[in-house]
């Protein structure tokens, strides 16, 4: 498992695909979708990866590991990723989430999930306490993705991606 920031997604998959290598294919698929603040977002995120993988004719289990990351990755730019972080942990439900996407690309059987949002902190993974109610998240991503990263935030916000690939 790999977690690291790279300059861009680009940059970080074509490092993990091979030292060697100085080009990277164009992906065999691409689908994206604005995310918006409301209390559905995560469960629409959820259904558009999993529908998106199906008509992608990807494995069930890829389908599933991957519609749960992208739940994650959702959930913490929900929580995390307004520029208005001072108070978020209070108005969380009604901060605006800002220009929010969810973008998926397939390039043979390995499904890059990313996330972007106009959040300026890059995410932590948080130690595991077994009585906390939250702050999981991070901690599924890395169990459930091959490799997964962000690129470092800037003035318009950072991007947090994950590669899913059947590993039967």
């Amino acid at each position: 498992m790999t977690t690291h920031p790279a300059e861009t997604v680009h940059d970080a998959l074509r490092d993990e695909a091979c030292d060697d290598a100085w080009w990277m294919p164009a992906p065999d698929d691409f689908a994206a979708c604005a995310l918006s603040s409301s209390a559905r977002t995560v469960s629409e995120a959820r259904r558009f990866t999993r529908v998106t993988l199906e008509g992608w004719k990807l494995c069930a289990g890829v389908a599933e590991d991957a519609a749960l990351v992208v739940s994650e990755l959702v959930s913490n730019a929900l929580r995390y990723g307004s520029r208005t972080s001072g108070e978020r942990e209070r108005r969380a439900a009604l901060a605006p989430l800002g220009p929010a996407w969810l973008a998926l690309t397939r390039q043979g059987a390995t499904v890059l999930c990313a996330v972007s949002d106009a959040g300026a902190g890059a995410p932590v993974v948080r130690p595991q306490d077994t009585l906390a109610e939250s702050g999981r998240g991070l901690q599924i991503v890395d169990r459930l993705s091959d490799a997964w990263g962000w690129t470092p935030p800037d003035r318009s916000g950072k991007t947090v991606w994950a590669t899913v690939s059947d590993r039967g």
